[in-house]
C-alpha cells in the first residue's frame, strides 16, 4: 500500500467529522457514503479493472442493490488489491496517482472515510503530471481537495 508522504491533514474535515461524532456505529452508512463519493473523485486514475468493480459494487450497495456481507467482501478484495499495487503503470508523471487512488477505494469500502479522503486528496494533486510530484509537498496544493471534501461531508449529514 503506498504511505502518504507528509500529506497535510485537513484539520476541518476532522473538526466536522468529530462533530458529528462520524465514528459512531449510527453513522456507519455515512463513513460509506463519504468514502464512496471521495474515491469517486478520483475513480478516473484507477488503473486496475477489480478495483473499480470493487468501488462500483459499494455503490450498488449505497443505491440498496447489494447486501451489507458484499461490502466486507469488496473491502478485504480492494484492501488486497492495494496491498500489492505495484504503483502506477501511467505514462504522464502521475506516479502514485493510480496507487493512492486504489488505497482510497479500499479505505473507503473499509469503512475509513477520513483515511480515503487524504488518499484521494493525495491522488488528485499527485495527478497533475510532472507538477504533481512537486505539489504533494505544498500543503496550499490539497485545499481545493478539502474544500470539496469538507463540503461533500456536510452535505451527506444535512449539516
Amino acid at each position: 500500500m503506498v504511505v502518504l508522504q507528509e500529506i497535510p491533514v485537513n484539520h476541518t474535515l476532522q473538526r466536522l467529522a468529530d462533530h458529528l461524532q462520524l465514528d459512531a456505529e449510527v453513522h456507519d452508512r455515512l463513513r460509506l457514503t463519504f468514502g464512496h463519493a471521495c474515491a469517486l473523485r478520483v475513480r478516473h486514475l484507477l488503473e486496475q479493472q477489480p478495483v473499480i468493480d470493487c468501488l462500483d459494487g459499494l455503490g450498488r450497495y449505497l443505491d440498496a442493490g447489494a447486501h451489507r456481507s458484499s461490502v466486507e467482501r469488496l473491502a478485504a478484495e480492494a484492501a488486497g488489491l492495494a496491498r500489492r499495487h505495484e504503483g502506477s503503470r501511467s505514462i504522464n508523471g502521475c506516479e502514485h496517482a493510480a496507487a493512492s487512488a486504489t488505497c482510497a477505494v479500499a479505505q473507503a469500502l473499509a469503512g475509513k472515510p477520513l483515511v480515503a479522503a487524504a488518499y484521494a486528496a493525495y491522488a488528485s494533486v499527485y495527478a497533475q503530471g510532472g507538477y504533481g510530484a512537486v505539489a504533494v509537498a505544498d500543503p496550499e496544493s490539497f485545499q481545493p481537495e478539502f474544500v470539496w471534501q469538507v463540503g461533500c461531508l456536510s452535505a451527506l449529514a444535512g449539516a
